[in-house]
């Protein structure tokens, strides 16, 4: 695999940690600043926005830029972004530099797929997203435990200046890694990334990226209570359990990936069929100790496994303009973040049971494999090409028109 794809990693590991660290960080910015608990979780909400509007946005106005420039310029935002998060002077300051920290996310993820598949040959093309997609999952083992305990220990606003920092390192190693090639113009340009949107295919690929990972976010998102009330473990511990999840999905992330250079909408189906079978268990696995810990790692492998194949199948259904429909998947990445949530926490407040979150995420991932098999059943109907008949009068015509002679050959 080529070296510039460390460089794509490194940039998803920056990007996968100031997503995700918020979370664990709202305790310290809510006192810091003087607002609650609830105020301060608006700023997940503020990024979460920011990746939804940028990443098709920032996708069709640099749709006639290199996209080496392109992923230069977005991790230049993105450090901008997070810098800005570090020096935010109040609240609404904050909301600000948290949406401008989400703009580049989906952008960077999109057309970076774009320049990894460009990098290797044909049969590696999901291995070599997942590889990209590597930072993000090893930021949940690594980057995200750090960064929150350092904003525990050292303030929320050290945590901003880390990220940065690791923005810096990714242009760097972009600059110096990822090779020149010519201005996306070349490819179509933005009239020829808009044509994605027209295609069923794509939108159906997108409906199963959002229902398939709003699957995982609904069970994912109330992870705590269940491990905390419903399997017994300490609050202290669950720290430690959530990295066993980034551990699962890393594993998740690489397996799909091979598994997908060989089969790709197999192990789409295998990898939401494991979903639905992992969530339907969760109310059993959480009834003790170590088979949460088991649940935990289980989710994370099954829900990232479908991550590259469906990466993969956006881009090869928008083949003639990969960067636009590369980007809106990872806006439906975020939606199904919302969403998932959203129908969780509906079960949660129906008084269903701390572990029925992960139910409703059963009944989305099957919801997810319909998707899905809606996609392979257009796909197969449009491989058929029909055949058009041949009518009486036509065959009556064309036995009648004359064949060329000699004379008129010549001239």
């Amino acid at each position: 695999m080529p070296l510039a794809l460390l460089a794509l990693a490194v940039g998803a590991f920056g990007i996968g940690t100031t997503e995700f660290v918020m979370m664990g960080l709202l305790p310290e910015v809510a006192d810091d600043l003087g607002i609650s608990i609830p105020a301060a979780g608006h700023l997940v909400s503020a990024y979460a926005l920011g990746v939804v509007i940028g990443a098709p946005l920032l996708a069709a106005v640099t749709a006639r830029m290199s996209r080496r420039t392109v992923l230069i310029a977005l991790m230049a935002l993105f450090v901008a972004g997070n810098a800005a998060s570090a020096f935010a002077p109040g609240q609404h300051w904050l909301l600000a530099a948290r949406f401008l920290s989400g703009l580049p996310h989906g952008a960077f993820f999109g057309v970076g797929a774009v320049v990894a598949t460009g990098l290797v040959a044909p049969e590696r093309k999901a291995r070599s997203v997942s590889l990209m997609f590597l930072g993000l999952t090893v930021a949940n083992i690594a980057g995200v435990p750090v960064a929150t305990l350092m904003g525990q220990h050292l303030g929320w606003r050290a945590t901003f200046l880390a990220v940065s920092t690791i923005g810096l390192a990714a242009i760097a190693a972009l600059a110096a890694l990822i090779p020149h090639d010519r201005p996306a113009s070349a490819h179509g340009g933005l009239r020829g990334e808009l044509t994605a949107l027209k295609s069923l295919p794509v939108w159906l690929a997108l409906g199963t990226t959002v229902a398939g990972f709003g699957a995982l976010f609904a069970a994912y998102s109330y992870i705590t209570p269940m491990l905390t009330d419903s399997a017994g473990y300490a609050d202290a511990s669950v720290t430690l359990l959530l990295a066993l999840f980034g551990v699962g999905a890393t594993a998740g992330n690489l397996l799909g990936g091979r598994l997908a250079d060989h089969a790709m909408r197999a192990t789409l189906f295998g990898g939401l069929v494991s979903l639905v079978v992992v969530l339907a268990a969760f109310p059993l696995l959480m009834s003790t100790p170590v088979s949460a810990a088991a649940g935990v790692v289980l989710l994370g492998v099954a829900a990232f496994v479908t991550g590259s194949p469906l990466q993969l199948m956006v881009m090869e259904k928008a083949s003639s303009a990969p960067s636009l429909a590369s980007s809106a998947n990872q806006a439906a990445f975020n939606l199904a973040n919302a969403g998932g949530a959203w129908i969780g926490g509906l079960a949660l407040a129906a008084g269903f049971g701390v572990t029925s979150p992960a139910l409703a995420g059963a009944a989305l991932a099957v919801l997810g494999l319909g998707v899905a098999g809606a996609a392979a059943l257009v796909d197969r109907r449009r491989a058929v090409a029909p055949r058009v008949p041949v009518t009486g009068r036509e065959r009556v015509v064309a036995s009648h028109v004359p064949e060329p002679s000699n004379a008129s050959l010549s001239g």
